[in-house]
């Protein structure tokens, strides 16, 4: 596609505001077919929420998680394959430790293992369990998340759709009867329906895996969403060796190498819009564009475009009815005996008390081939909770920050006291991991998707002007690498009509 020119200057297909993977991907999809944008990004280093950071020596991931989509045919895995991006994975085993009580007086490890019900596999064998009753709600879960992962891993099956996608879709009507009685209820309820809403083991991973994913509880989580994201495990997730940095980085050359650009410590001051034509002020300079792609939170998108929109204003609600990120950022002693592998653990204190302020804690744990992440013989540990965002307190000097940090330590100690031979330490608040990920205030996960028809009220690219659209993970379809980088290529689907 060759861009359009008019007197006061180049005229670019599309400017992308914001290198975190829905930034990424949208820029990507766009350069390879055709279009010249120009991605600017207000850090000096890519992936926003999933990047990597150097800070004293050392390089941390922004946030403690994992990262999915490298499962064959899904998008980061095909533009590693077509791009040549040279980013080591190492696939887990376990993918995943969840410590906490999983019983009335027994503490537990459940394991989780990489492979189609792991999941499944990792209850059923605990003491005790309801066998039969677990079978039958994973055979539902089997069913709705099937249903949804092949959706979201399709790319011809999500909007914008045509009449061939309309057709595909009413031909699949009977893989998506099992949503039809989940729509709008929490998934307490589906636990009930099978008598496994007291059966602490189930509830309690559940809870703690909903936090992460869906950024709320069994008792509040929209069911198909839910059902859905209990297959994170087994579909496509890795860890990315080095840190997911690597991969970001590795993106962006892509992005340069297709005939684009990638510009660093590039904050996007304003754009107007001015007839057909987006002018972006920028630190570096001035651009002008047909399209304009917001990759921020929607506080950050009316901020940058001198707009108050409704849409903007009542997604920025569902945000704040979120969480911020505390963080611990870590440098340990390696244990004696320990194994090679990266490691990711979901840290329970007390299955009592709130899933949050340091009760609950996720851990990335880097591996011995994690070049540059630390000296030999030691590691990398980036700790994160869910936190209220509480602006006397956002700078980590306040009493209640404090409070959840020690609350987080006191969780390691407990739950993974190997971990605990500590070399060096970062405390990070929720303005700490707003200025290592460019998210404002601190914010974490996007909205949270609680029971109700809201969650399904914008299926397709988010516009939010003439020829401008919001991605990432406020926008369809949601959290995670996979689905903003998802959501930015099926925008980059609907800018390249736009502009034809």
């Amino acid at each position: 596609m060759k861009s359009s020119r008019d007197p006061a200057g180049d005229v670019l297909d599309a400017v992308v505001v914001g290198s975190g993977f829905g930034g990424l991907g949208a820029a990507l999809s766009l350069a390879e077919r055709g279009a010249r944008v120009v991605l600017c990004e207000a850090l000096n280093y890519p992936g926003g929420c999933a990047s990597t950071f150097s800070r004293d020596g050392y390089r941390f991931e922004a946030g403690a998680t994992l990262f999915s989509g490298f499962a064959d045919a899904q998008h980061l895995e095909r533009w590693m394959a077509e791009h040549g991006l040279e980013v080591p994975l190492d696939w887990l085993e376990p993918v995943v430790e969840l410590r906490a009580p999983l019983g009335a007086d027994a503490e537990g490890t459940l394991a989780i293992d990489r492979h189609p019900g792991g999941l499944e596999r990792a209850l059923a064998a605990l003491p005790g369990a309801p066998v039969h009753a677990l079978g039958r709600f994973f055979d539902l879960q089997r069913r709705v998340a099937d249903a949804l992962w092949e959706v979201l891993e399709d790319e011809s099956l999500l909007p914008p759709l045509g009449p061939t996608a309309l057709a595909r879709h009413a031909l699949r009507l009977p893989r998506y009867a099992p949503l039809a009685r989940l729509v709008g209820r929490p998934l307490a309820s589906v636990l009930g329906r099978f008598g496994l809403a007291n059966w602490q083991p189930l509830r309690l991973t559940l809870d703690a895996l909903c936090q992460i994913t869906v950024q709320c509880g069994v008792d509040e989580a929209e069911a198909p969403m839910a059902l859905s994201v209990m297959d994170y495990y087994s579909r496509g997730t890795a860890h990315v060796r080095g840190g997911i940095g690597t991969l970001a980085t590795a993106m962006a050359g892509a992005i340069e190498r297709a005939g684009s650009e990638v510009r660093f410590s590039s904050r996007v001051r304003s754009a107007r819009r001015e007839g057909a034509v987006w002018t972006v002020e920028t630190r570096t300079g001035t651009l002008r564009a047909r399209s304009l792609l917001l990759n921020l939170l929607p506080e950050d998108a009316a901020r940058v475009m001198g707009s108050s929109a409704p849409r903007l204003a009542k997604l920025q609600r569902r945000v704040e009815g979120g969480w911020g990120a505390a963080m611990l950022y870590r440098v340990v002693q390696a244990p004696a005996g320990a194994d090679a592998s990266p490691h990711h653990l979901q840290l329970v204190a007390d299955p009592a008390l709130p899933l949050q302020d340091g009760n609950h804690c996720f851990v990335s744990i880097s591996g011995e081939a994690d070049e540059g992440r630390a000296p030999a013989g030691q590691r990398t540990l980036t700790i994160s909770t869910h936190t209220a965002i509480d602006g006397e307190d956002e700078a980590g000097t306040g009493p209640r920050m404090q409070a959840v940090q020690d609350h987080m330590r006191a969780t390691l100690a407990l739950r993974a006291p190997e971990w605990e031979r500590v070399v060096h330490e970062l405390p990070g608040s929720p303005r700490t991991f707003a200025r290592f990920t460019g998210r404002t205030r601190g914010w974490v996960g996007g909205i949270p998707r609680r029971a109700g028809l809201a969650n399904y009220a914008q299926l397709g690219p988010l516009r939010i002007d003439r020829g401008a659209w919001l991605i990432g993970d406020t926008a369809f379809p949601g959290q995670s690498t996979l689905a903003t980088a998802t959501g930015g290529v099926q925008t980059a689907t609907a800018v390249l009509h736009s502009l034809r």
